[in-house]
């Protein structure tokens, strides 16, 4: 009778730990394409001849901020998820090419993409599992977490420059 209990507490305990793990997941799925459609947004008003606006001469252009975030996207979701880098080795946000309009929103609009995408194939059980790169040894989900972070900051510094201009930018995306 002991080992039945037991057993049972163990089924409902690993049950319950699996659930929550996929319902993290799942809301982490909601909020990057909400995050996707936003920043979106971002892209769309600022017109396209002025991607290589600066706010000051010592900062990325419009261009380099959003290409910054698409590899952020990248490299932070990957280690998260475990999923293969795309664009590995290449520097974007100096690449002259990369930083025209249409090639800009391409890139972010694909890292958003590639987000959704690794978060949806992974396995939610890992969320907890610990990866180091670098100098950090996180989890899975704080990396994921800080992607989240990462595109959220560099999204409200494009405000500034969208404002600059004396364009309204985007109202807020909460849900």
């Amino acid at each position: 009778m002991k080992q039945n209990l037991l057993l049972l507490l163990l089924v409902v305990a690993f049950s319950a730990n699996a659930q929550h793990a996929d319902s993290i997941k799942a809301q982490f799925i909601k909020d990057w394409q909400r995050a996707k459609a936003y920043t979106k947004e971002y892209l769309d008003a600022m017109p396209k001849d002025k991607y290589s606006f600066r706010a000051q001469d010592s900062v990325r252009t419009f261009a380099q901020q959003m290409l910054h975030l698409a590899q952020g996207n990248i490299g932070l979701v990957a280690n998260g998820t475990g999923a293969p880098r795309i664009w590995q080795g290449q520097n974007l946000e100096q690449r002259t090419s990369a930083q025209q309009a249409d090639s800009v929103i391409y890139f972010v609009m694909a890292s958003y993409d590639y987000a959704i995408e690794s978060i949806t194939n992974m396995d939610a059980s890992k969320l907890f599992e610990r990866f180091g790169r670098g100098n950090f040894q996180e989890t899975r989900f704080a990396w994921i977490n800080k992607a989240f972070e990462h595109q959220g900051h560099h999204r409200g510094q494009a405000t500034i420059y969208i404002r600059l201009l004396g364009i309204k930018p985007p109202n807020e995306k909460l849900f």
